[in-house]
């Protein structure tokens, strides 16, 4: 499904929202924690400060439900079923929607481990950073045309992508790109995350079969200390969706320290587009479907494609023979034919 690290830049503005309610309510609450009284609800057993780390309340409810009385399940309920009006409602008002009283909504935020309501609201507000398509109920799958929806909704999502990329990728900077691949001495690609190190390892499919000295890493401390060993005449593929894992970031920016050259797939304007000296901008806006894998991967395949095709031609003999040699290689250890491809 969609990388959390990686994907989900369109629900930015769902987590500004949700972080100033958090902010907000916090501050309320450290506040309170100040106040004479204080001191008696810690002797009670509870406490009003909120912690520094976010809690994941929203599978503390759901772990807690079986435990909970009737009354309390009836709140967990309708916390879960909207948690949005949950972060935003009164203590009545949620009492009301779930058909309860106001000191049973009390009990209930004790029993998940909050001080109550007010340390509830933190907690819930800070979960809404997923955004709404992690927490409300799936689009349900229906059949038309003899195929899932889903299954049209997926394709459509795979095209656009692709037109998209089309729309975007500028010539000239694959052009650019491809003249400090093929002239570089070693081409490291870097990509972290559950899509783009993926697409770092097809990177390194990609270009071997070139002649180009190339290998790819994926963990964020290898990466910083391969890109120490780095110097001028190297290159750096750096491919990430978003353009702001600071891992790869942090890789690009020692190995540009060191003199390499920078090339970045990535969303335009982003940390990592601004720190490349080649930066092929691409941005593939996500469908609110939480269920549905990325469709963005496809368009940065596209983009490797055309990086590596674009290399190719720059030297299309040479190119052809190393071709002809690993063909050669396969068909004679019986791993295909004249007419399959390159590699199964």
């Amino acid at each position: 499904m969609r990388g959390a690290n990686d994907d989900g830049e369109q629900l930015f503005p769902e987590f500004q929202r949700a972080l100033c309610v958090a902010t907000r309510l916090k501050t309320s609450s450290v506040k309170a924690a100040d106040r004479p009284d204080a001191a008696a609800h810690s002797r009670a057993g509870f406490s009003l400060h909120v912690s520094k780390v976010p809690e994941d309340i929203i599978s503390t409810i759901k772990l807690t439900v079986p435990s909970l009385r009737r009354s309390e399940r009836r709140v967990a309920e309708a916390v879960l079923a909207d948690v949005d009006f949950a972060v935003h409602s009164a203590n009545g008002e949620l009492a009301r929607r779930a058909g309860v009283s106001e000191p049973t909504v009390t009990r209930f935020s004790r029993a998940v481990g909050c001080a109550g309501l007010r340390e509830l609201k933190v907690k819930l507000a800070q979960s809404l950073v997923v955004g709404r398509i992690y927490l409300e109920e799936p689009p349900r799958e229906s059949a038309e045309r003899g195929k899932p929806t889903t299954w049209q909704l997926i394709l459509e999502d795979i095209h656009r992508a692709i037109n998209s990329a089309e729309r975007q990728l500028v010539v000239k900077d694959f052009e650019r790109a491809a003249e400090a691949v093929l002239s570089c001495n070693k081409l490291v690609c870097f990509g972290v995350g559950g899509g783009s190190t993926m697409l770092a390892e097809e990177a390194k499919h990609r270009f071997f079969r070139l002649g180009i000295a190339v290998t790819n890493y994926s963990d964020g401390e290898l990466m910083r200390m391969i890109a120490a060993t780095l110097e001028a005449k190297d290159v750096v593929l750096a491919i990430s969706i978003t353009g702001r894992p600071g891992s790869i970031v942090d890789a690009a920016t020692i190995a540009k320290e060191y003199g390499a050259t920078i090339i970045a797939i990535t969303k335009p304007n982003s940390p990592l587009a601004m720190l490349a000296d080649i930066s092929l901008g691409l941005y593939v806006p996500e469908t609110p479907n939480a269920l549905k894998p990325t469709a963005a991967r496809y368009a940065f395949l596209a983009a490797l494609d055309l990086l590596a095709a674009t290399t190719a031609y720059r030297n299309p003999r040479d190119t052809q023979e190393r071709m002809r040699r690993i063909k050669y290689a396969l068909v004679n250890a019986g791993s295909g034919d004249a007419d399959g491809p390159l590699g199964d």
